[in-house]
């Protein structure tokens, strides 16, 4: 009712030209079917396949010469119409480009909507009209389904996969339910419908495990592979060693941030900066693991493109997907890269600032922003101040009780019993070093290990360790300049 209501509207502004990007195109019809009726117009509809016909009760083909596929002729046949109708254009795209007469037709159509009112309503996955078109139009975009039509969606798929197996219920629960929802949120009820129903289907439930499936297909339907990378695989926090102020601060919001109920303000975002290797983008991941929500990546150094203007459309783009997604965590990696002060790239650097920078301030969506940095110094203090980001978090360089986690989890994720090994040892030995130096004297002393023919032990690790020059060592000036800025500015992570 809301988009039958809202298209009458536009009828009654008298607006020639109506633009619909919809990949429902049936709904589409069905809306603007309903619209005709309530103005007692005829719709009709023309397509290349078909030519022109009329839908007001039932299709049939316009007699005479009409009912050809060509595109000019068509409009022709509208144009010489003294009787007002409502016309639907389906994939008329193709001709705008390069039928400078089918723009001519459309532009008379238009200039004549106050003598015979004429709508042209134009349906495509994708459209943009010619400038001299576009003054005349208005674009229009098909409502999206309510949580409660979602729900509906779910236990009308739920209700016909039980009708083929013999009565047998979808097993689930409401909790889940509840995250489906609300990650099915953005979709058309036919895409949203599909998804339910290929993970009912997999295995007649739906559980926790589908939603990284869903939220997976939903990035692949929304076709924004070329901005944005979707991250399938997050991190639990359990598999993260230390951080724990940053796990406490994030367990403190997620409710605020995952439930539609809660009265407080929902979190905007946080800066992560630290050591290179400590575990920022290990975080970045986790947190999207620990709220049970969608990671999409965002590399701002690759939105750079040579042509005026496409960088910042870039952004647009990405931001845009991040909407659709929502709820998401939209993790800004090296952010530096990409919004430093002082570029000197004719001012790019700055309108990606301010683009971002707006959406920022006026997004409504489900969007928690984590940004990860090495130097902070390079970001402009209206992105990072309070406001804009929540929280500046320094993950810096792990201490003994969390080099013994490091060492623990690594072990085990290689099918290494971590008890078998002397972690102090290890720890002590490991000292200086990052969570990623950790891991890779770990698979350094494997290879060892395996050319050897013998199994790993504590005293490979430890050659391995003396033999490896950690960052803080290499680099000691730098990291002890960014770790004595961070000492009372930031908060531990």
């Amino acid at each position: 009712m809301q988009d039958a209501n809202e298209l009458k509207h536009i009828l009654d502004s008298r607006i020639p030209l109506v633009v619909i990007e919809t990949f429902e195109e049936k709904k589409a019809l069905d809306v603007l079917l309903r619209v005709a009726n309530k103005h007692s117009k005829d719709l009709y509809r023309w397509s290349v396949t078909e030519g022109l016909s009329r839908m007001s009760f039932g299709p049939q083909l316009v007699p005479r010469g009409s009912e050809h596929n060509n595109a000019e002729e068509a409009l022709k046949h509208i144009k010489s119409q003294t009787q007002p109708g409502i016309y639907a254009l389906c994939d008329l795209h193709p001709f705008l480009a390069d039928q400078p007469n089918v723009v001519r037709l459309l532009k008379d159509i238009a200039l004549n909507h106050f003598a015979v009112p004429h709508t042209l309503v134009f349906l495509s996955y994708q459209l943009r009209l010619p400038p001299e078109l576009s003054r005349y139009s208005v674009s229009y975009s098909l409502s999206l389904p309510t949580d409660d039509k979602l729900m509906e969606i779910i236990r009308e798929e739920a209700k016909d996969w039980s009708d083929r197996h013999a009565g047998t219920r979808v097993k689930t629960d409401n909790l889940t339910l509840k995250k489906l929802v609300s990650n099915l949120q953005g979709m058309s009820v036919s895409d949203a419908r599909r998804l339910v129903r290929g993970a009912i289907w997999n295995d007649g439930a739906l559980t926790e495990d589908d939603l990284p499936r869903i939220n997976k297909a939903k990035f692949a339907l929304l076709d924004m592979e070329g901005v944005m990378n979707f991250e399938p695989q997050t991190e639990n926090f359990s598999q993260v060693g230390g951080l724990h102020n940053l796990k406490r601060w994030l367990m403190a919001r997620r409710e605020a941030f995952c439930s539609d109920d809660s009265n407080l303000d929902r979190p905007k975002g946080i800066l992560l900066l630290g050591v290179q290797g400590g575990g920022k983008s290990l975080a970045a991941k986790a947190v999207a693991s620990l709220w049970g929500i969608a990671l999409l990546r965002l590399d701002v150094g690759a939105l750079y493109n040579k042509y005026h203007g496409e960088t910042e459309r870039n952004l647009r783009e990405a931001l845009k997907l991040a909407d659709a997604m929502s709820p998401c965590v939209l993790w800004l990696d090296e952010i530096e890269k990409g919004m430093s002060q002082g570029s000197s790239d004719n001012g790019t650097s700055q309108r990606l600032l301010g683009t971002l920078l707006t959406w920022m301030a006026e997004r409504r969506t489900r969007v928690f922003i984590v940004t990860t940095s090495n130097d902070i110094s390079q970001l402009p203090p209206e992105l990072i101040r309070k406001g804009r980001l929540d929280e500046i978090f320094f993950v810096d360089l792990p201490d003994a009780e969390v080099r013994k986690d490091i060492f623990a989890i690594h072990l085990n994720k290689r099918n290494c019993l971590a008890d078998q090994f002397d972690l102090q040892q290890l720890s002590v030995a490991s000292e200086g070093f990052s969570g990623s130096e950790i891991e890779q004297a770990i698979v350094a002393a494997l290879y060892n290990a395996a050319s050897q023919g013998k199994a790993v032990d504590t005293q490979l690790l430890l050659q391995e360790i003396a033999s490896t020059s950690p960052l803080s060592v290499v680099m000691a000036e730098q990291i002890n300049q960014l770790r004595h800025w961070a000492a009372d500015r930031t908060i531990p992570a």
